[in-house]
């Protein structure tokens, strides 16, 4: 099997109403996808997104005429993109649909094939009161999931305490809480100062009155000597990663013993091919590999199949926060029949087709294809 070209569309959703995002100070009035087609001469094309792959333009001739399952070699290749240019990541999900298509599997089962489901946590994003926070955390005991996290946004941090206690207040012990502090990454325009690591420490004792489950990036994302120390100090579960670029960077914050749960996502940091070797070497520190799964509706798959694969975690990231945050909005790039979805009894479960198990929704994607894509927008 020989690789006979990559194509690579761009879409954008509008988003009406807006999505004011607590990590970002501007609304989203849209939401862009890149999707990645890998063609082969056996007629298999594999699929991937998850990023925009900024940086690609120029690089398909070091995979065409190659074959797909020289998976190793086209890692490393993506690396030196990303060290250059920026995270082409995707390319390794749709090579590995490819693998999974050709040998008639899902590519959980390829890569590890330790479980078929798992719990969701439910992942709000959106910039509401306390007191909405805590109705909608009602709505989701209901649906079934058994954890949901919070993000901070307050200029005053007591605010966001508030929420956690809200939350607590209104559905007792009927779910886990994450808190997410957002000071591990900034968007390019944000300049807003970063906690240090005795306001995170203060902020770590004032969660553990309301039984928090984890606090994540409570400090920047390269900080890993005052990561480790405020694990040190506190009770709570410290976790992180996301937005961390390459398995250097958990391989030291691992020696280091910065986070007791690791986050990278598989679409953003690695690919299955990296993540999993990731994965591997926290997991043997005594760490949680629990990936970060906020993309899109094939980020979400890609990170399913990765957590299913090898994770000891308990729950998985589920990005789900209506009306603002929807199914529909997360996954319009995929067909209504391929997408994610929580049962009653709070699980997410991993297709069990071959590959990634999704195709895209052609025809609704027609609407929003873009010719000249800019990343800013």
């Amino acid at each position: 099997m020989k690789i006979t070209g990559i194509e690579i569309k761009q879409y954008a959703k509008p988003l009406d109403p807006p999505f004011l995002a607590s990590w970002d100070p501007n609304p989203r009035v849209k939401f862009a996808s890149t999707i990645v087609y890998v063609h082969t001469d056996e007629g298999i094309t594999g699929i991937g997104s998850g990023d925009l792959m900024t940086g690609f333009a120029g690089h398909e001739k070091f995979f065409i005429g190659k074959d797909p399952f020289e998976i190793e070699n086209h890692n490393k290749v993506i690396d030196n993109i990303d060290f250059h240019y920026g995270r082409c990541w995707p390319l390794d999900i749709a090579l590995w649909d490819i693998i999974g298509k050709k040998c008639g599997q899902p590519v959980y089962k390829l890569l590890g094939g330790k479980q078929d489901k798992m719990k969701a946590y439910c992942s709000c994003g959106a910039r509401i009161s306390a007191e909405e926070r805590a109705e909608k955390a009602k709505e989701y005991v209901k649906m079934g999931f058994k954890a949901m996290k919070i993000r901070f946004h307050h200029e005053d941090v007591r605010e966001d305490i508030k929420v956690v206690e809200a939350v607590r207040k209104a559905i007792g012990d009927q779910m886990e809480i994450m808190v997410d502090g957002n000071q591990a990454w900034k968007m390019p325009w944000d300049v807003e100062r970063i906690w240090d690591l005795k306001k995170a420490l203060k902020v770590a004792k004032e969660l553990e009155h309301y039984d928090v489950y984890w606090l994540e990036e409570p400090l920047h994302h390269a900080d890993y000597d005052n990561l480790a120390r405020l694990r040190q100090m506190t009770g709570l579960r410290i976790a992180g990663g996301e937005m961390n670029r390459r398995w250097h960077d958990f391989r030291d914050l691992a020696d280091k013993g910065s986070y007791d749960v690791y986050q990278p996502d598989t679409v953003l940091c690695g690919g299955f091919t990296r993540t999993k070797k990731i994965a591997d070497y926290v997991q043997a520190k005594g760490a949680v590999f629990c990936p970060h799964t906020w993309s899109n509706g094939v980020g979400l798959l890609a990170n399913l199949h990765m957590a299913c694969a090898v994770s000891d975690a308990e729950y998985l990231e589920y990005p789900f926060d209506p009306p603002v945050w929807t199914v529909e909005r997360r996954d319009y790039i995929i067909r209504e029949e391929d997408r994610v979805l929580v049962d009653q009894d709070g699980y997410m479960h991993v297709p069990q087709k071959p590959g990634l198990g999704f195709a895209p929704d052609e025809e609704a994607l027609k609407e929003y294809e873009i010719k000249d894509f800019y990343v800013g927008e």
